[in-house]
């Protein structure tokens, strides 16, 4: 094939109804490489200011501008598609792509008619299924030979649910279908769901992890398995008053309202997880005693359960496991690009998490004296804002847009949740530590690298769990952070080994520098509008104390 220098990978496929908030689609993104390397990526959300932001027709033209990008025409084009479509158009009409024809999921690209900036090319398409998959690529390089690879999630191009086998450098598709939608769906678009945690189309992009939050708070039931299965999973009803007469008829209790504290409402989100968790993990299962593979590659949304993940790591079933930062969609443009790339000849570099650059500076200074000064304002309780560098990709802050502080009180904990971020009492924070920490906290000798990403939880130790209980979930569980090297954040691993050092202070909280509903801060005057409007006790920007 005859290949130009860079690639430019797109996920922009318009929604259906073009309100304010995303309904089908979300999560935009773009990628550009040139010879295997990142070199500009952003979760158009970044920029935009609005969570889950699907409008890149309206503002490619202008971030392309704004980049210098527009003015050149060396670059291979690739889309992703999306279950509603494989069109793109900008607002403007100057970039637009449509497939030449239609083709099935074994078919890894197409190609389609394109204009770019008016002018006719050449350009590629890739379903969301399999650009999912590819991008695990730029963090884990090329796939191993005799994997599993499933993607899984609300809803792809033709599916919900796709398996594959990848061996002697090819991939096979095993099996597609929406079979598996009835389990996705608890967390995208079930009613009793949506209905017990105040769901509703401004925030339900934001209830799987609620969901997850809260199931913790309740036993799974077999009893209420079987009714939730006689009544459909309650998928959908007329109203919140019919269900609660159903409550009363099936069980004797008295429900007026969904009230979070009820241990009956705590016990349905539980078994619902449950049922989410075993299925899935026997699907998996039925799958590897077909392929018999050794490694597996999960993606999709539901890659982002990390109950889910390591219920499969503690399975056995496979030697190691790989899951990208940007499993759900906001890592589209990223497997786009990557598969593109190697498609064109050229290897995948390994890539860090921080990939989120547009409009940034990446360099970082910070010195002995600066970590000293941050640590002191930890120590004293203060609750710190942090905007370094380039943001992180996905949706999980990983040190570059985290608010950290103590983790050892949980009056600290309920400060940064609920009265900082607004967040609902039922929902964890998550430490970050070192790894020699997490093996001392867990008991284990050895920690997962998926916990680099913030992927798996881990049961704390009894004997240790006062000492980080405002980071630890109501089941004794944490979603630890773990910093492998200092490699992974120099600036974070330095603070944490002074800490470590000077006050014994093994871990903090990490979480997400946003406020509620809103995205994670992308530049520095993101950070100081939200320090300011968060009433955090400090700021540090590239390593400098802005604020304090």
């Amino acid at each position: 094939m005859n290949t130009k220098n860079h690639t430019i990978a797109i996920y922009g496929i318009q929604d259906i109804d073009g309100k304010i908030y995303p309904n089908i689609v979300h999560d935009h993104s773009i990628a550009i490489f040139r010879k295997g390397k990142i070199k500009k990526f952003i979760q158009i959300e970044r920029l935009t200011r609005k969570k889950y932001d699907n409008s890149m027709p309206n503002n490619i033209y202008r971030i392309l501008k704004e980049e210098g990008i527009y003015k050149k025409n060396n670059y291979d084009l690739i889309f992703v598609d999306n279950v509603l479509g494989s069109a793109f158009i900008s607002e403007e009409g100057k970039i637009r792509f449509e497939r030449n024809c239609f083709q099935d999921l074994d078919k890894l690209h197409y190609t389609g008619n394109a204009y770019w900036l008016d002018k006719e090319i050449k350009a590629y398409g890739i379903s969301h299924e399999i650009a999912h998959l590819y991008s695990c690529i730029p963090f884990f390089g090329k796939f191993k030979n005799n994997s599993l690879l499933i993607h899984f999630d609300g809803g792809a191009s033709k599916s919900n649910f796709s398996a594959w086998k990848y061996n002697n450098g090819k991939l096979k598709l095993i099996e597609y279908h929406w079979d598996l939608k009835y389990l996705s769906s608890f967390f995208n678009s079930n009613a009793l769901i949506f209905s017990i945690l105040n769901g509703n189309i401004k925030n339900q992009h934001s209830i799987p992890g609620k969901f997850m939050g809260y199931a913790a708070y309740g036993k799974y039931s077999a009893e209420i398995e079987k009714w939730l299965k006689l009544n459909n999973y309650f998928a959908e009803w007329g109203n919140n008053k019919s269900f609660f007469n159903k409550v009363k008829a099936d069980w004797d209790i008295e429900l007026n309202s969904f009230d979070l504290n009820n241990n009956f409402i705590k016990n349905i989100a539980a078994t619902f997880h449950n049922i989410f968790i075993r299925e899935t993990i026997n699907k998996i299962m039925q799958l590897n005693k077909k392929v018999k593979a050794e490694n597996f590659y999960f993606t999709g949304g539901s890659a982002l359960n990390i109950a889910l993940n390591t219920a499969i790591l503690k399975s056995n079933l496979f030697k190691d496991i790989f899951i990208p930062p940007c499993t759900n969609d906001s890592g589209l443009a990223i497997g786009a690009g990557a598969y593109l790339e190697l498609l064109k000849g050229h290897d995948i570099e390994h890539h860090n998490v921080f990939l989120n650059n547009f409009k940034l500076n990446s360099k970082i200074e910070y010195n002995l004296d600066e970590i000293k000064e941050i640590a002191k304002l930890l120590v004293n309780n203060k609750i710190i804002g942090i905007c370094n560098g380039y943001g992180e990709a996905g949706p999980r802050a990983l040190g570059n847009r985290s608010i950290l502080a103590l983790a050892n009180s949980k009056k600290i904990a309920v400060k940064v949740s609920q009265q900082i971020k607004h967040r609902e009492w039922y929902r964890p924070l998550a430490p970050v530590m070192l790894e020699l920490n997490a093996k001392k906290f867990t008991g284990l000798s050895n920690i997962h690298h998926l916990s680099k990403y913030m992927l798996l939880e881990f049961d704390i130790l009894p004997e240790y769990r006062a000492e980080i209980e405002g980071a630890v979930h109501k089941d004794n569980s944490a979603r630890i952070q773990t910093i492998f090297k200092k490699e992974d954040n120099p600036f974070l691993y330095d603070l944490l080994s002074y800490l470590d050092y000077k006050y014994k202070i093994k871990a903090l909280i990490n979480t997400s520098f946003n406020g509620n509903n809103e995205p994670m801060v992308h530049t520095p005057n993101d950070a100081i509008n939200s320090l300011k409007k968060m009433k955090l006790d400090g700021l540090v920007v590239n390593g400098k104390i802005m604020s304090k």
